[in-house]
């Protein structure tokens, strides 16, 4: 898989934005500057991207009214994980969600960046899919070599599974680089497949259900088949905003946290009629048909972070030259401000 290239430069272009930028400070985290560590003065509206006819967790926490005085500022969709925290990372956005492995190879980059909660996962309802068309040849991991697959952004969450994957079944570094990964927005996977312009392709959540209803597909392997249940991205806010901001922060991530339980201890129909409202009260030009798909928050509980959320993809960032050394897991992330967890202990 020959994109090491490709995934080390954007992350050089992080470091020349973040200096171009002065560190990438947003004009309301300067405004907010030293007392916003008191709790006074912090900001109060968060910029973020967000995901055509989706409907995020900060959105639907917005809706439940769990982010109190606490407002969202949508300035665009993004398609893809490392996009996401690279924005907020520059400061175009305060926040940013992606691949845990995305994250460390933003940090690896010297962005200043810290998790705060996990925002997806997988489990035996939610989870990434790996599929050809019913009459593929593909039936094991070797059939891959020569053969593309689409997903949906390079050095991310599908990369990472699918080079573990192969990995594990035998195949060798040499074998693994004949495997081309593609890039095909999500909503376009399902068709590369039909029309043949990939071998296989990564499908999630609602878009891998709805690829499976429409029938003449085979599922080859799941991360979920693969690893279990498991915690796959964060979301990440600038140290120097977490640092003004802390009230703000605790505010946001604890009302994400309530968004995970709600939608785990919500009938699924009472979710899947909230998260339609949303979509179509907001005004994006959006079609909410694949929301009847949703089956499960996929999160862990609570959103809690821990070290082999991290640890897990080890093997696969010395791989792809990512790290030479081990992770210092900790230094990545805190579950300081998630008042689900902290008020508890």
């Amino acid at each position: 898989m020959k994109r090491h290239l490709t995934i080390l430069s954007a992350a050089a272009a992080v470091v020349i934005a973040l200096t171009v930028s002065g560190c990438g400070g947003s004009a309301a985290g300067d405004e907010a500057g030293a007392a916003g560590a008191s709790g006074a003065n912090e900001v109060k509206e968060l910029r973020y991207q967000g995901w055509a006819n989706s409907v995020t967790l900060p959105e639907l926490a917005q809706d439940l009214g769990y982010l109190g005085d606490v407002k969202l500022n949508w300035v665009g969709n993004t398609i893809s994980g490392p996009q996401d925290i690279q924005s907020a990372a520059t400061g175009q956005t305060d926040f940013g969600g992606a691949f845990a492995g995305a994250v460390v190879k933003l940090k690896e980059a010297g962005a200043p960046v810290k998790a705060v909660i996990n925002y997806y996962g997988e489990d035996s309802k939610t989870f990434n899919g790996f599929y050809v068309k019913e009459g593929s040849p593909i039936k094991t991991a070797r059939d891959f070599i020569g053969k593309k697959i689409a997903v949906n952004t390079l050095g991310a969450h599908s990369e990472a599974v699918i080079n573990t994957y192969l990995r594990k079944n035998g195949l060798s570094s040499e074998e693994i680089k004949q495997v081309q990964l593609v890039v095909v927005p999500p909503n376009d996977t399902e068709e590369a497949i039909r029309r043949g312009q990939v071998d296989a392709g990564s499908l999630g959540g609602i878009l891998q259900d709805k690829a499976v209803a429409n029938g003449g597909l085979r599922s080859i392997f799941s991360d979920y088949e693969l690893l279990g249940t498991f915690a796959g991205g964060p979301y990440v806010f600038r140290e120097d905003f977490l640092a003004k901001n802390p009230n703000t922060v605790r505010t946001f991530t604890t009302g994400v946290a309530k968004a995970i339980e709600w939608e785990r201890s919500t009938p699924r129909k009472e979710v899947i009629a909230r998260l339609t409202k949303i979509l179509n009260e907001r005004g994006r030009n959006e079609n909410p048909a694949a929301l009847q798909y949703w089956k499960s928050v996929g999160v862990p509980a609570k959103g809690e972070i821990k070290d082999e959320d991290f640890t897990r993809w080890e093997e696969y960032l010395k791989s792809a030259g990512i790290i030479r050394s081990d992770l210092d897991a900790k230094s990545l992330y805190t579950n300081e401000f998630n008042g689900l967890l902290t008020d508890t202990k």
